[in-house]
């Protein structure tokens, strides 16, 4: 597409900055739902159900960790048993040999350095083996102490559709979006993107047509 259409397109639209509170407005009363899927009763489930959710769907995720969380129920739990028996247990999620080997590094870092706790902090839970700064991001909003923006595919994708972004990298991307999204919003934000882009927003054919963000989306005049 040529440059000179998309940056008409977000001419037509606005800035960013002005557009940014309608659009989040939108999308939690189409969205009323939206809200992390995976299920988890506790800091350290929510860990686990975190790391295990990279490259696979929450859908997965759950199925396993139904079963994974009557058997490991404390850090000490996922040490007490051969590295082959949790593989097994995790075997659904994929790539699972190396998130059993990051899950008993973890605990082991959990009882080492944390006295057994999962700890708020980003720069702290970074620390963790098989911890990048999304699973961080998600951790801690999910606990109250949300610190940046979850930036996965869906948010990624949203966010250069709605002009928000013009970067790929996450890290870059979720700069851009903590200088424009209200720091309240900053931890429903990414469930709001993650939810209209499996409902509407979707990667191959985006539903432009029944999108209430139609008229503030510059990927949808184009």
């Amino acid at each position: 597409m040529p440059r000179s259409y998309v940056a008409e397109a977000r001419r037509r639209v606005g800035p960013k900055r002005a557009r940014i509170r309608p659009i989040i407005e939108r999308l939690a009363a189409a969205h009323p739902d939206a809200v992390i899927a995976l299920r988890f009763r506790d800091e350290l489930q929510l860990l686990v159900s975190v790391m295990l959710s990279a490259q696979t769907t929450d859908v997965t995720v759950n199925r396993v960790t139904k079963r994974l969380f009557q058997k490991y129920r404390r850090p000490e739990d996922y040490l007490a048993v051969p590295l082959e028996e949790l593989e097994l247990d995790i075997l659904p999620t994929g790539t699972f040999r190396q998130k059993a080997k990051n899950l008993r590094g973890t605990m082991r870092m959990l009882l080492e350095e944390f006295d057994g706790k999962v700890p708020t902090q980003l720069q702290e839970l970074v620390l963790l083996p098989g911890v990048g700064r999304k699973t961080a991001n998600v951790v801690a909003a999910e606990r109250g102490a949300t610190q940046g923006i979850v930036v996965d595919t869906h948010v990624r994708r949203l966010s250069q559709r709605l002009g928000l972004t013009r970067h790929d990298d996450p890290a870059k991307i979720e700069r851009d979006l903590m200088r424009i999204v209200p720091k309240e919003d900053w931890g429903r934000f990414p469930h709001l993107l993650i939810w209209h882009g499996r409902r509407v927003c979707l990667a191959r054919a985006p539903r432009c047509e029944i999108c209430v963000l139609n008229d503030l989306c510059p990927s949808s005049r184009i």
